[in-house]
């Protein structure tokens, strides 16, 4: 290879990385900016309005008949003037629920409000109206999706690309989206995991369709509060019992209830009170502005695609009591979201002395409510290990340890049959210790530990090879 060659090779692969470098601090701070801005926005709508709606339930008949849906008064435009008299800044909508039924113009699947008596491109009326009454448009969508058999032990490529090419639709023919809620994944309901679709798949789709859009999984069930565990901002369902700490939280977050006594409307919605207007905004939408959390109050259209009147006495009541939205300039510092395979998951696993009840597998099992705990009658130094089996790339390690017992950990892995140092410093959010660093390529990774308190406890271990 001759000098200039190899010259010009280098000042190649030079460029290159300096080309990376710079398109990673750029998304880094498209990323951190969108959260900003979606804090400062404060306070929103959230429209669940779809075959539930002409249902008593709000998880419809996945093969309900299309002559159902008829909603002949249908105006989005009502939908948008009742949100601006809550002061809300902006709308979201379910363009598609569990039982897999979308209310767009998607020509992905026939079963769509296209071939129902209303025959109208709901989501685009919605992007449309709110726009014009100067709102912001966030959208919802299922992956669980029970008409087209996208649940548990039955995914298959075929539904993981409807699914791309449903998400590419939304976010292709609309307009900007400032955000996905995304719903029925990887939650203990749904039982689809970020494997059997692909998480970070769509995560980058998403953000190569539209860089600014945010991408946030209702997945509070299952991951803790200290760190954003697949999803941009932190989000709690507090129908389910998923509720915010207002004095503890310092992650961009997202709080959801409805107004009504479900999501979806039903024929008792006229003459039943709504939630108390009072209560609402100062109990919830103002303490969670105040800790970062961006409130989103569900308000059902009825079965003719209007809000009823109580629904609108309420928000106008609400608007005289919410003034002033969040204006944040920054936000507490947090670590980048985690959205890459885990490669620990349920690896084998091994380690010195544990309890019992509590061995090595429970930290590396996917389930934060279990934990590995080593045996207090051991002094000092404590180790864990997990084999990859074959030789494997990564650069990113996340430790929850339990609640009140903080450790501190050496990493080490194994190339070529020796032992290898990770050069990396813990960043800590909560009970939870984020590692980054230079990819490195090994088939065990061992972790030297030393509690604070006697003895490690620890739920959960990640291990990922991040896109970067």
């Amino acid at each position: 290879m001759s000098k200039i060659f190899q010259t010009l090779l280098c000042l190649c692969c030079l460029l290159l990385g300096h080309s990376l470098f710079a398109q990673t601090s750029l998304q880094k701070k498209i990323l951190e900016q969108s959260q900003l801005d979606f804090v400062n926005l404060g306070f929103g709508m959230f429209i669940h309005y779809g075959m539930p709606t002409f249902m008593e339930q709000d998880w419809s008949d996945p093969n309900a008949a299309l002559e159902l849906f008829k909603s002949p008064k249908l105006n989005a435009d009502q939908w948008a003037k009742a949100a601006k008299s809550a002061n809300m800044s902006y709308g979201c909508l379910t363009t598609k629920h569990h039982s897999g039924f979308p209310i767009w113009n998607t020509k992905t699947t026939d079963y769509n409000v296209m071939n129902t008596p209303l025959h109208r491109d709901v989501v685009k009326e919605f992007t449309e109206a709110f726009r014009k009454n100067g709102l912001r448009v966030m959208l919802y969508y299922s992956i669980l999706d029970m008409h087209q058999g996208i649940r548990p032990h039955t995914i298959t490529k075929a539904h993981i690309q409807l699914i791309k090419d449903q998400l590419t639709e939304l976010l292709t023919q609309y307009g900007e989206i400032d955000a996905l809620v995304i719903d029925g994944w990887d939650a203990p309901w749904s039982r689809i995991s970020y494997d059997d679709v692909p998480f970070d798949d769509i995560y980058y789709l998403v953000k190569s369709l539209q860089p600014k859009c945010l991408l946030m999984d209702l997945n509070s069930a299952k991951y803790p509060g200290d760190a954003l565990f697949y999803t941009d901002i932190k989000s709690y369902e507090q129908g389910a019992g998923q509720f915010i700490s207002k004095e503890h939280n310092k992650l961009p977050a997202m709080a959801c209830l409805p107004l009504q006594q479900n999501w979806f409307w039903k024929t008792s919605f006229p003459n039943t009170a709504v939630k108390d207007v009072n209560e609402l905004v100062e109990k919830f939408i103002i303490p969670y502005n105040n800790a970062y959390c961006n409130f989103m109050l569900n308000v059902a259209p009825n079965s003719d695609g209007l809000m009823d009147q109580n629904a609108l006495e309420a928000l106008k009541k609400i608007g005289t009591l919410y003034k002033n939205r969040p204006n944040y300039s920054t936000l507490p510092s947090y670590q980048a979201p985690i959205v890459d395979h885990n490669i620990a998951k349920q690896v084998p696993s091994y380690s010195s002395w544990s309890d019992d009840m509590n061995i090595m597998d429970f930290a590396n099992d996917d389930n934060f409510g279990s934990a590995w705990v080593s045996n207090p009658a051991i002094k000092g130094e404590v180790w864990y290990e997990l084999d990859f089996e074959r030789s494997k790339p990564f650069n990113s390690v996340v430790i929850t340890e339990g609640k009140d017992n903080p450790s501190q950990y050496n990493l080490s892995y194994l190339k070529d049959g020796k032992w290898q140092p990770i050069a990396a410093k813990a960043v800590q959010q909560g009970r939870i210790k984020m590692f980054r660093f230079d990819q490195v390529l090994g088939q065990k990774l061992r972790f030297s530990i030393k509690p604070e308190k006697g003895h490690a406890v620890v739920n959960e271990i990640g291990v990922y090879q991040e896109r970067r």
